[in-house]
């Protein structure tokens, strides 16, 4: 007997939930609501799901839809400039201090001046916790040219934060994107 559609979807995005929500957690960070981001994203997956050729590779399909619905909403003016209160608070509860906060907003920052290849790669890797070969699968690429879009992010993002008094920034980055995906 086969599975009705939506558990169907539901056992192929289960592995896929904590990577992809970490993804849209950092792409969404000060731009926009996280949470939306990944209802619409989902939904769309959802109604589309039957057309997906590649079920084993549902977390690449997310990765790049959110990818494209957020390119799409900060071309029609939806970008916020600052860290939004819904975050401010979700980090807050999970009792990071009135300088972390500074720190997150200043890393996200530092973040959106990289080249576009460049922060997708670090934020697949040291945020979803993806593998270099699912990040070279997901970006169309090869593993060796993710792990110099991974360097050169680091580093870029190291020159970026030199003057803050934090030692290690990567660390921060890690620290941060773990909670904002605190329930």
């Amino acid at each position: 007997m086969a599975q009705d559609p939506r558990s169907e979807f539901m056992q192929a995005y289960a592995p896929c939930h904590e990577p992809f929500a970490r993804y849209c957690a950092a792409l969404a960070y000060g731009r926009m609501d996280a949470q939306d981001l990944m209802q619409d994203v989902l939904l769309s997956a959802f109604q589309r799901f039957d057309g997906i050729r590649r079920k084993d590779q549902l977390l690449h399909y997310l990765i790049r839809a959110a990818r494209n619905r957020a390119a799409s909403t900060w071309r029609i003016g939806k970008r916020y400039a600052a860290i939004t209160e819904a975050q401010a608070a979700k980090l807050q509860a999970a009792g990071a201090s009135a300088e972390m906060l500074v720190d997150a907003d200043l890393l996200y920052r530092a973040m959106d001046k990289l080249p576009a290849a460049q922060h997708e790669a670090l934020v697949l890797f040291e945020v979803s916790g993806l593998s270099m070969a699912e990040i070279a699968a997901i970006q169309g690429s090869n593993e060796n040219a993710v792990k110099t879009k991974v360097s050169r992010a680091r580093a870029a993002l190291r020159g970026l934060m030199e003057d803050r008094s934090a030692p290690n920034h990567l660390e921060l980055v890690r620290s941060i994107a773990l909670l904002l995906l605190l329930p």
